[in-house]
């Protein structure tokens, strides 16, 4: 159930004393963030302000994430489990997530390896704007959209000849040098994989 300010009075809040297990799970990666507790305040708070917030059981109140470093979790979608006792936040973080200074509070979990793309997509899109010296992504940038588009093409090219060849091993290869590109080349437009999600998830429903 998608949990709105109308419906938060339907959670099994009687099961938990008042108090609901809450996952965060970053909305680009998929990785899981943190586990809090969310009583009715912290989830109405969540929902109006947009920031996640969570009941802290030292604290004795109120605590929403971020609050003191800044790392605050935008709220992209709220959801409680087929019991309605646990409840599933889609949030985008700003910042590590952990108060150890790691992305996540599981920093030695496996990452499935499609959530990889989504950090380094992160990777790549924070090099926008830095020394062209720095990096090669930063290189990229600097030498604009038209050269970055010849590398997407030339990359293509080579995925392609690698596939006919049947050199598998290159095609992994180029295949990677492709993606890579193609991701400097939509963040070069202010675009990101999300938004090819989008159109593929759209066309997938017809």
């Amino acid at each position: 159930m998608i949990i709105t300010s109308e419906n938060i009075n339907q959670l099994a809040w009687d099961k938990m004393d008042g108090l609901l297990p809450c996952i965060v799970q970053d909305a680009q990666s998929g990785t899981v963030q943190m586990q809090g507790y969310m009583d009715k305040e912290a989830l109405a708070h969540t929902l109006n302000s947009g920031h996640v917030t969570f009941f802290s059981r030292s604290k004795q109140r109120l605590w929403t994430k971020g609050e003191s470093s800044g790392n605050v979790l935008d709220l992209v979608q709220i959801s409680a489990d087929c019991d309605l006792d646990s409840i599933l936040v889609l949030a985008n973080p700003h910042g590590p997530t952990c108060h150890k200074g790691t992305d996540t509070c599981w920093p030695d979990a496996q990452i499935p390896s499609l959530s990889f793309i989504a950090q380094l997509e992160q990777v790549i899109a924070s090099r926008k704007g830095a020394d062209a010296k720095s990096s090669y992504t930063a290189s990229l940038y600097a030498s604009g959209i038209k050269r970055i588009a010849q590398k997407v093409g030339e990359e293509g090219v080579e995925t392609a000849l690698a596939a006919t060849v049947k050199d598998l091993e290159e095609l992994k290869n180029e295949s990677a040098d492709l993606l890579y590109h193609l991701i400097v080349l939509l963040q070069a437009s202010d675009l990101s994989l999300q938004d090819v999600v989008e159109v593929l998830k759209a066309r997938h429903s017809k």
